[in-house]
């Protein structure tokens, strides 16, 4: 790619004494210098999976000798169907059984599942060490490796159980996305898309401009795409780190795409694949109330389909389809008090929680599902 590599982006993200930055380019996690500033410590910690292990575990190992004399490597099986409580457990053997104690960094090298188990473990492990994220993947990168959202699924639900944790720094090496396969590529891009309509409608047409860009992974159009969405993402942060209000907008299409996951089991269906399949729903039910129109819901799911993402429902049940997600929905986190709580889109660039009546929400999955 020679000449067309991005300069070294930081996007800050602002929580007083827990504020970090997330440095992004290519040619990044591999470098010493990328982890000059960490503190001190005697261990580490790489916590990879199968199927990255081997591509980036080595080089990770080589960067970070210089600093640490002990340097660990714990690898999980690969996949949301192991975001599991036995799966966190080998985390923890191998920081028992390696005698690590509460200075030890740990490394999460992987996609977003790795990320939210490694910063799990972290917060939990002597009741919190020191932990840095270097995701793997577009959907990583852009979503969950920001913002110390950390946690597992429980077989009833998912992301119940867990900690508001944040690293010490994230490292967006976007050479690591060449060897992505496209439906991960295409997961990612449903969280980027997602930014547009809950916070800026230029970012919306840009990605509009540049989704043919973006799907040959085009590192300069990869550069800014990341970019803005940490942006986002870190002033949404910035101001209601512990989802009090604001920060429940970044759930825009999750409601619906958290039923499509725990409803089909989990790994079936992407992460990315369910949220943008469920930012189509979540789009019809904005227009069902009346916020936003016709247009705007067939701009969006073109945009979805562009990216090579579903844009029907699956069908969660032969006999009440609609039902069966209703049911799902009501475990969601952000349900209260048994009302299901929506993200909607509720005028240009901005999204809103609200609640919606159960017949309404029914009209709308039989509408988007096949």
């Amino acid at each position: 790619m020679g000449m067309n590599v991005p300069d070294l982006q930081t996007v800050f993200i602002d929580l007083q004494d827990r504020s970090y930055h997330i440095a992004i380019r290519g040619s990044l996690f591999d470098n010493p210098l990328s982890y000059a500033e960490l503190p001190a410590a005697s261990s580490a910690l790489i916590v990879s999976n199968t199927t990255v292990a081997p591509l980036y575990a080595a080089r990770l190992t080589t960067a970070l000798q210089g600093k640490y004399a002990n340097i660990h490597t714990v690898i999980l099986p690969d996949g949301e169907v192991y975001k599991t409580w036995q799966t966190l457990n080998l985390i923890f053997d191998a920081l028992l059984t390696n005698g690590c104690d509460r200075k030890t960094v740990l490394f999460a090298l992987g996609g977003g599942v790795v990320g939210d188990m490694t910063g799990f473990a972290a917060a939990s492990y002597m009741r919190g060490v020191p932990f840095v994220q270097v995701p793997t993947t577009l959907l990583a990168q852009v979503d969950s490796s920001v913002g110390g959202k950390t946690g597992i699924n429980h077989p009833l639900g998912k992301n119940m159980i867990g900690a508001f944790y944040q690293p010490l720094k994230v490292v967006c090496d976007l050479d690591t996305l060449k060897t992505l396969p496209q439906r991960e590529l295409s997961a990612g891009l449903a969280e980027i898309i997602k930014y547009g309509p809950i916070a800026d409608l230029d970012f919306l047409a840009w990605i509009e401009d540049n989704i043919a860009a973006l799907m040959a992974r085009d590192p300069a159009a990869l550069a800014h795409a990341v970019k803005r969405s940490c942006e986002i993402k870190a002033w949404v942060v910035g101001q209601d780190e512990r989802e009090a209000g604001l920060r429940a907008i970044l759930n825009f299409g999750h409601t619906f795409g958290h039923a499509i996951e725990a409803g089909l089991g989990y790994g079936e269906w992407l992460h990315g694949e369910a949220v943008g399949c469920g930012m189509v729903m979540a789009a019809h039910l904005s227009q069902r109330l009346g916020l936003v129109d016709a247009a705007f819901v067939q701009r969006l799911t073109t945009l979805i389909q562009k990216a090579g993402l579903p844009v029907t429902g699956p069908r969660l049940s032969e006999s009440d389809n609609a039902g069966r997600y209703l049911e799902l929905m009501r475990v969601d986190k952000k349900a209260e008090g048994g009302e299901i709580r929506f993200v909607v889109i509720d005028g240009p660039a901005s999204a809103a929680m609200r609640n919606a009546p159960d017949a309404l929400v029914r009209e709308v999955i039989d509408a988007c599902c096949a």
